[in-house]
């Protein structure tokens, strides 16, 4: 069995430290917390895990951070998590499971699902896959300012584990204002980053701005597959903020350019066409949105390739009066969302057409 250092950066954590090292501290071997600068209890928490303690000088750019913690590391593999970062009992067991079994000298790092964000049933509406675990000996390192990245290499294993993220309320502004920096400073950005920072601009509703770093970042032809498809859908939200339906839409074509139609691209499209009255060729596009599941590193939006395209073709079938199909695509999407008030409603009213 492999032993594994666990590897934090925190900074005035203190409302939820705690849940996140009694969720890990007994998967791990040595607990290794890097603090930024915190003002609050999250120091005197962290004594009660650890005593591996040590401080960082906060210099806005979380790859040095990461790379600073991972130097503190003494075992075999490293695990990194955030302090709004919890392992669930389900996935604890896993892990154990895998750490016993798994044939570590043929092993560089394991990839975890990552849940970002939560419903209010608690069902996952958003994941991506991190590399979680990382063999120590090979010193990987992080890369970038903001939204930093670990360059892995060698061999790697996919794991069905999964990290959830439960995050409390934090600094809106801090990602952005750290870009705004590095562009004062002439700092040159890497399609990376600006795709990131276009990000940042349309998060804080600054669409103009943002419309053109996606441009800039899609024009760099650098961008990983996943990015540039989800700059496009990022670019089609702008264009409709500023109310341009020609160009939003025009942008969610450019999206199928890069690999075959996703999920999220499927929907989109199925929607034009609904909104078109076009019943037979939106009924098309939200069925293909159920037949292409997402198997990338980029964001999986769940609700594109579950409840939303039957909910939606529940309401093309019932437009058609073909009753039957509607009922049984809405009781799919009850499957998924099962407390949904727009399912329950469609339901009740399916359940009377045919009766009648």
């Amino acid at each position: 069995m492999f032993t594994i250092s666990l590897c934090m950066i925190v900074k005035n954590e203190e409302c939820i430290i705690e849940r996140c090292l009694d969720s890990v501290q007994h998967l791990v071997d040595e607990i290794n917390i890097i603090d930024t600068g915190s003002t609050d209890r999250t120091k005197d928490i962290v004594q009660n895990y650890t005593s591996r303690i040590f401080d960082f000088t906060w210099c806005d750019d979380f790859a040095k951070a990461r790379n600073f913690s991972f130097q503190q590391a003494t075992k075999d593999f490293i695990l990194w998590l955030d302090a709004d970062d919890v392992i669930t009992t389900e996935h604890q067991q896993k892990f154990l499971q895998l750490k016993q079994s798994l044939y570590h000298p043929n092993v560089d790092a394991v990839s975890m699902d990552y849940y970002v964000a939560l419903d209010a049933d608690g069902c996952v509406e958003s994941s991506e896959k991190r590399f979680r675990l990382v063999k120590r000996a090979c010193n990987f390192q992080w890369l970038g300012a903001v939204h930093e990245y670990l360059d892995v290499s060698g061999q790697l294993y996919h794991s069905d584990i999964a990290v959830t993220h439960l995050p409390l309320k934090k600094d809106a502004h801090r990602n952005i204002l750290i870009y705004e920096r590095l562009k004062k400073e002439g700092h040159l950005f890497s399609a990376r980053d600006t795709f990131h920072y276009a990000n940042e601009l349309k998060e804080h509703q600054r669409c103009l701005e943002a419309i053109n770093q996606y441009h800039l970042f899609i024009d760099t032809a650098k961008g990983s597959v996943d990015d540039n498809i989800q700059a496009c859908l990022n670019l089609a939200d702008c264009y409709q903020q500023l109310q341009d339906s020609k160009q939003a839409t025009q942008a969610i074509l450019q999206s199928l350019l890069y690999d075959r139609p996703r999920p999220e691209t499927c929907c989109r499209i199925g929607q034009f066409f609904m909104e078109q009255l076009k019943n037979k060729e939106a009924i098309y596009w939200y069925s293909q949105a159920l037949q292409h599941p997402t198997e990338t590193f980029g964001i999986h939006k769940r609700s594109y390739s579950t409840w939303l395209p039957h909910f939606q073709l529940s309401l093309l079938y019932n437009r058609l009066r073909l009753y039957e199909n509607a009922q049984q695509h809405n009781e799919e999407a009850r499957r998924f969302k099962p407390n949904d008030q727009r399912i329950l409603d469609n339901r009740k009213y399916l359940l009377s057409q045919l009766k009648n």
